[in-house]
């Protein structure tokens, strides 16, 4: 009888076992750019669709470069970023099924309050690039192929330059968006950051300020500072994709209720939002 009652308990847990298991949340792996993470934003939308979907996101926070890398090795099952020439090309080379709209904020161009190469104010930012290498003040590049290092050269490129790490005031960090702000504030260094980020960690940074791009995305007078964000589910003929988990994240991050999230993001404490709403459910509401 004592035999069989533990063959019994033991039978019990080895269902109630299998049960939890089959509960555990699905795992989602969500490669996407810094600014994302170091705003906050994931910290603060991520949990609903956990929730939601008895899921567990695994966020990669990489450059914008790295994140469509691991997309293309399928290390990754939907990415999130922002360099739109290289999103496309991600599509049409087949490692992502499509790309969908999801917000936008902007870039500025921050720097000492003392602004040595005098670019406070200056409407385009390409003009303004071109001043600090004209003063051959210290600039503070990401370096990292990420969107932002991305815009930051299409800029200098707008004004035929083609800064590198040989030059002197010119640094080359290959770091993300906060600690390219951290070494900026550090060293009296003129930066290009999307807006989210710099608010974000504006506590860190009490000796940078905004001097091209104003107080606000509607101060930004230069459309070429314009900073969209897109979504990718990667292609499961990889292998190894969660396709419907992803699919089911893409529905997700474009929803009314979501964008309502992301645009409400950041308001009580800056007084705008650090990303606003962009999805076609969004725009069709």
């Amino acid at each position: 009888m004592r035999s069989r009652s533990m063959l019994l308990a033991l039978l019990l847990l080895v269902a109630v076992s299998a049960a939890g298991c089959g509960n555990d949340p699905a795992v989602l792996r969500l490669a996407t750019t810094t600014s994302t993470a170091d705003s906050g934003l994931l910290d603060a939308i991520l949990p609903a669709f956990e929730e939601g979907h008895n899921a567990r996101v695994d966020v990669v926070a990489v450059g914008t470069g790295q994140a469509i890398e691991l997309g293309e090795a399928g290390d990754a099952d939907v990415i999130l970023v922002h360099a739109r020439a290289k999103e496309d090309a991600f599509v049409a080379e087949g490692h992502g099924l499509a790309r969908y709209d999801v917000m936008y904020n902007d870039f500025v161009i921050v720097g000492p309050a003392a602004d040595p190469a005098g670019i406070d104010g200056m409407a385009a930012a390409a003009e303004a690039l071109a001043a600090i290498a004209a003063a051959e003040a210290t600039f503070a590049s990401r370096g990292d192929d990420s969107g932002t290092h991305t815009k930051e050269m299409s800029l200098w490129a707008a004004v035929g330059l083609e800064p590198s790490a040989d030059l002197g005031w010119y640094k080359s960090l290959g770091q993300s968006m906060g600690e390219t702000l951290l070494f900026a504030n550090d060293s009296a260094a003129y930066t290009l950051a999307d807006r989210g980020t710099f608010l974000a960690q504006g506590d860190s940074l009490p000796d940078l300020v905004v001097l091209v791009g104003g107080a606000s995305i509607a101060e930004n007078g230069d459309p070429a500072l314009l900073n969209p964000y897109g979504v990718i589910p990667v292609n499961p003929g990889k292998g190894g994709i969660a396709a419907d988990l992803a699919q089911a994240f893409v529905e997700w991050i474009t929803s009314v209720e979501t964008q309502e999230a992301i645009q409400a993001f950041g308001r009580d404490q800056f007084g705008q939002s650090l990303f606003y709403p962009d999805s076609e459910a969004w725009d069709n509401r």
